[in-house]
């Protein structure tokens, strides 16, 4: 899919964003072909320079960007944001309570000078009581209950990714489609917001209402009642790890067959799920001691052939080297940010447009810090005596 043909090609977006959340918004955002401008400030997004397990995320959130750096605590560098302002569609931002109206950039000031913007703005918690905390992925995950059910009783355990934050940015992109569709009728911006906390809590709605259906606590999935007679991860004989899933009565036949369990499978205490699961200490360890009398090939193999929900319990390194990803062109060539220019293979959006194979590309590299500069400015019409200017005075970086 070209950069034209791709659904939001036309709409330009200003993104503050920094860490997850904001940047993984415009990165959707610019996937799908709008023009994504990374507003920064002089030294950087710090996300450029975070260490350990972080050292991926500016990489990953900020392909399809152009990158400028201003200083908006200077007159020269605001005036410069608002004149991008007046020629964009969308502000996205997630800078703590309060920070981006400090700066003279809220939607107060913009909306002044382009009232058709759509200002997205994620935080922690929407409006309320919390409104002014700040907030972060894992303290929302603690707060929702979520990292209650992902751990064992007792040992609350964020999940293994930043998923609040991704599902925050993604719950912002669907309100700025939203906001945009309307504005085709009314001609007129809006404020709109996203958020960690209630996005932590969307994921927990099906815990509420599980609680008063079966009229119990839910317990966290460790040790959790379940659902399936058969929903478990097994160690094979290699030392890896398969994960089985026997959701019906059909898939049980067809496991039985293909892992020549015939007596189970004319077993009637085991005909039913409900049965099945109502037999788990017994059922459980006859399979555990099946697995592990083979090898993890013939096992995916045999699982393969039974047509029943299954997988083999991977790393992430091993994404890179998929044949699924591969095949549909879900993973695309993007720039390392830290040194070197090491290319690494990331997964793109996982959406198709039409044909199966048409799907979002990187077309822009994460970009070097205010490496479109010069190009942003002259764009909204400011001379090479203005560019050279407002370097010379500090208010705008350009790449050397």
């Amino acid at each position: 899919m070209d950069s034209e043909s791709k659904p939001l090609s036309g709409v330009r977006v200003l993104d503050f964003g920094h860490t997850i959340m904001g940047p993984c918004a415009g990165m959707i955002m610019g996937d799908l072909g709008a023009d994504v401008i990374k507003i920064e400030p002089i030294d950087g997004d710090p996300t450029r320079r975070l260490p350990g397990f972080a050292a991926g995320f500016f990489a990953t959130f900020n392909r399809n960007k152009r990158s400028i750096a201003l200083d908006l605590k200077s007159e020269s560098g605001r005036q410069v944001l608002y004149r991008l302002a007046a020629t964009a569609d969308v502000v996205m931002e997630n800078f703590g309570p309060g920070t981006i109206e400090r700066l003279g950039c809220g939607w107060d000031e913009l909306s002044k000078i382009n009232p058709a913007l759509i200002f997205l703005s994620m935080k922690g918690f929407l409006k309320g009581p919390y409104e002014n905390r700040g907030a972060l992925d894992e303290v929302v995950q603690m707060q929702s209950g979520l990292a209650y059910m992902t751990g064992p009783p007792g040992k609350p355990l964020r999940a293994g990714a930043s998923v609040i934050d991704i599902l925050g940015g993604m719950f912002g992109v669907i309100a700025v489609l939203g906001a945009l569709l309307e504005r085709q009728t009314t001609g007129r911006g809006k404020r709109i917001g996203s958020s960690l906390f209630e996005s932590a809590a969307f994921l927990m709605a099906p815990h509420i209402a599980g609680g008063v259906a079966s009229g119990e606590p839910m317990r966290p999935f460790p040790a959790r009642k379940n659902a399936w007679g058969v929903y478990d991860v097994f160690d094979t004989r290699d030392g890896d790890q398969i994960f089985v899933g026997i959701t019906s009565d059909a898939h049980w036949q067809r496991f039985c067959l293909n892992f020549g369990l015939t007596d189970l499978g004319s077993d009637p205490s085991l005909e039913t799920n409900p049965k099945r699961c109502a037999e788990r200490d017994r059922l459980i360890p006859i399979l555990q001691a099946l697995f592990a009398s083979k090898s993890t090939e013939e096992l995916l193999a045999s699982c393969e052939a039974a047509t029943i929900p299954y997988a083999r319990v991977g790393h992430p390194d091993d994404l890179a080297h998929d044949p699924q990803l591969l095949a549909g062109g879900m993973l695309n060539v993007a720039l390392s940010a830290l040194g070197g220019g090491e290319k690494i293979n990331l997964p793109g959006l996982p959406m198709e447009f039409g044909d199966q194979r048409t799907r979002t590309l990187v077309d822009r590299q994460p970009p070097g810090l205010s490496q479109h500069a010069a190009e942003i400015l002259t764009e909204v019409g400011f001379s090479p005596e203005d560019i050279e200017s407002l370097q010379k005075t500090g208010a705008v970086k350009l790449q050397s």
